[in-house]
């Protein structure tokens, strides 16, 4: 099963201390066609533990563990508001899923799976090349990168986006705005280099906005 039903997204919200985070958690779930993808990618690989890069409050490895395709986590994220959130979720799900405040460069000795969502555009166009060689570096064999990510298209989607993160940030619930938002060829380039088999496609469900899904896996 790589599909949750509202239930199952209720239950994994009421894991949160807060309304405000429980309802965010409840919308973001049922709108955002981002977990089913991303549980189907990993349903269909080798049973391996997950670095989730940018983890937020942690809600794909609740996900991924709902639908029993999950064999470890580590969630890792710079806001310590989103941390806290996270491990008391966590708390209330029987601390199997780890999280903490760290940075990649940390924890190159990782070897399983890797998630990066929604991040890259974050970083500086000359730190994305080098942190998607370092989590290809992070694959073992039968190991899969997979990435969502906003690209840089001249198309109306790309705007809507980019107005939805300014709003976000003006809101308070990101802290940086978006510094390089990569184009496919910037994002597929380096895993092509490092070796690994390439998909890519679009991953904008019912949303407005111009969501790619890439998944990357190192070859047997």
């Amino acid at each position: 099963m790589t599909r949750l039903d509202r239930r199952a997204h209720r239950r994994i919200a009421s894991r949160f201390a807060t309304r405000s985070q429980r309802c965010y958690v409840r919308n973001k779930l049922a709108g955002d066609p981002l977990y089913a993808a991303a549980a189907q990618a990993f349903a269909t690989a080798l049973p391996l533990p997950l670095l989730d890069v940018g983890c937020g409050m942690g809600l794909l490895g609740h996900y991924l563990d709902a639908c029993g395709v999950l064999h470890g986590y580590l969630g890792i994220d710079h806001d310590e508001r989103k941390i806290a959130a996270g491990l008391h979720a966590a708390g209330q799900a029987g601390n199997t899923l780890q999280l903490r405040r760290a940075d990649v460069a940390g924890l190159a000795d990782f070897r399983g799976h890797v998630a990066l969502l929604d991040v890259l555009h974050y970083l500086p166009a000359a730190r994305q090349a080098p942190l998607l060689a370092l989590l290809a570096g992070c694959l073992v064999p039968g190991g899969r990168l997979v990435i969502r990510n906003v690209l840089r298209e001249r198309h109306w989607r790309f705007h809507a986006t980019v107005l939805e993160e300014r709003l976000l940030h003006a809101s308070g619930w990101m802290r940086r705005l978006p510094t390089h938002y990569p184009s496919a060829e910037e994002i597929l380039a380096p895993l092509r280099e490092a070796g690994l088999a390439l998909r890519i496609a679009p991953l904008w469900g019912y949303t407005p906005f111009n969501s790619y899904l890439v998944v990357a896996t190192r070859p047997a």
